[in-house]
């Protein structure tokens, strides 16, 4: 059995979040474990401070922010370096 990858998108409820949570739900392959979380949710923001997100939106894959949300938007080259879509 393959492992799944595990994302996680953290959202504030903004036109940027949505985008970042279609583009994600559109490069997702079956391998992909996708939740959106939103941090106007307690459980959402202390997992958001145990990783490091400082703002939304930003992308974790397997528990790591991937290098586009550190410095900006969530971008698809990005995604896909981080194994998003990818088996």
């Amino acid at each position: 059995m393959a492992i799944k990858r595990k994302i996680e998108i953290f959202i504030a409820g903004c036109p940027l979040c949505d985008e970042a949570v279609r583009l994600v739900s559109e490069m997702a392959c079956p391998r992909c474990e996708v939740s959106v979380l939103d941090l106007k949710e307690k459980g959402a923001m202390a997992r958001a401070r145990a990783i490091g997100v400082v703002s939304a939106p930003t992308v974790a894959v397997d528990g790591r922010i991937i290098d586009c949300c550190k410095r900006g938007e969530v971008d698809r080259a990005a995604l896909a370096a981080a194994g998003v879509g990818q088996p």
